[in-house]
């Protein structure tokens, strides 16, 4: 497989690049530069932390996946399309709707939707997860990126390790939050005692994520928010605001209880608005999501 740098990923390190692009770990990535499998510019290259130039050539032997069973289209899938051309689609999301075949969801995802209606994305990025370049959690509604076309893809998956994308999100949390504005900056990884969930600590990865107030209602006390990832780590603002004792409304993962006197059933989270240099023409896609009605109603 052969690979040119991006303008996103100049600066980077081998391994980085080379496990973006080929959509491997960061240990497979360093596995295969030490096994003489990469070259650069047509040479061989056996330093991982290489910083690599724009246009740089990458040629890699990758081990083809192993075999499973292949997606098939499903016309029956329900979801929305906020704009689409020849490279790009940006769909939108309902809540309920699992983006990519995973434990226990191998049917009816939004890939199954996707290659219904643009078969072609069959042959971009993990055949598992065809033109998916980041995700929603099943309970979040809104905006998701998908690539028509590998170079698209390619580009995508750049800009959004380059943090280019600029992702918008609406939330509801508990509590009156007090600063009109802030920043949460804290490290994300795995929890140790429910490795479902995440959590804020010391051996997680860098996230961050800022936060402007839209409303306070103080009874009972809640907070609409409007927040920006700086980051993407999973369950990232839900983590982070339960970490700052503003859980969201209805996230009972993560100690957000539901509003009383509905029945929403799902975290008040919505991406609203997407914002990215166009992978081929370079040309700004802003992209915005209206908030559904079962969140709308808890706010009108």
């Amino acid at each position: 497989m052969s690979w040119t740098v991006p303008a996103a990923l100049v600066g980077e390190r081998l391994d980085r690049v080379l496990a973006l692009l080929a959509d491997v770990s960061r240990s497979a990535a360093s596995d295969l530069i030490a096994d003489g499998e990469v070259r650069v510019n047509d040479a061989i290259e056996h330093d991982r932390a290489r910083r690599l130039d724009l246009d740089d050539r990458i040629d890699a032997v990758v081990a083809p996946p192993a075999a499973a069973e292949p997606i098939r289209p499903d016309p029956t899938v329900e979801f929305g399309v906020r704009h689409v051309d020849d490279h790009v689609i940006v769909v939108d999301k309902p809540a309920g709707l699992v983006v990519h075949t995973g434990a226990g969801h191998d049917a009816g995802t939004l890939c199954h939707g996707l290659l219904a209606r643009y078969p072609e994305i069959a042959q971009v990025g993990d055949p598992q997860r065809p033109g998916i370049v980041h995700r929603l959690d099943k309970g979040t509604s809104g905006l998701v990126a998908v690539a028509r076309t590998e170079p698209a893809y390619q580009g995508l998956v750049a800009a959004l390790a380059a943090h280019e994308v600029e992702r918008v999100y609406h939330t509801l949390v508990w509590g009156v939050v007090d600063d009109d504005r802030g920043l949460i900056d804290a490290p994300i990884g795995r929890s140790r005692r429910d490795p479902t969930r995440m959590t804020v600590t010391p051996r997680g990865k860098p996230a961050r994520t800022r936060y402007e107030v839209r409303h306070r209602w103080s009874e009972p006390p809640r907070t609409e928010l409007t927040c920006w990832l700086e980051t993407g780590r999973t369950h990232q603002i839900r983590v982070h605001l339960a970490s700052i004792g503003h859980p969201v409304v209805a996230d009972r993962d993560y100690r957000g209880a539901g509003l009383p006197g509905t029945d929403l059933d799902r975290p008040w989270l919505h991406a609203q608005s997407l914002r990215f240099n166009h992978p081929i023409t370079g040309l700004d896609v802003h992209v915005v999501s209206p908030l559904p009605d079962d969140l709308a109603a808890t706010v009108r």
